[in-house]
């Protein structure tokens, strides 16, 4: 596991900062840092798009992008955990 970011990740969450005072971008990065082992273990990942707001863009990729199950995964798993730990967080949108 990785102390950063991707670089698409972490270009977002700084592009983001100024857009978003209500969700601590560092804190968003890193429960995503801890949900992607998960993700990577079945041959996937998860990249953040953007924030807005309380509402954060993610996208599936590898096989969690084809999967039928990612639907599931975002509401009952990923935005279950982002909810949880990241105060500000509302709503996931998968693109």
């Amino acid at each position: 596991m990785t102390d950063t970011l991707p670089a698409t990740d972490q270009a977002v969450a700084e592009e983001a900062a100024g857009a978003t005072p209500g969700i601590d971008l560092q804190l968003l990065a890193d429960t995503i840092d801890y949900i992607r082992p998960a993700l990577q273990a079945d041959g996937g990942d998860v990249v953040l798009l953007g924030v807005d707001g309380g509402i954060v863009s993610l996208q599936l990729v590898g096989a969690c992008g084809g999967c039928p199950m990612a639907t599931i995964t975002l509401t009952s798993g990923i935005e279950r955990i982002l909810r949880d730990r990241v105060p500000g967080v509302t709503e996931i949108v998968a693109v």
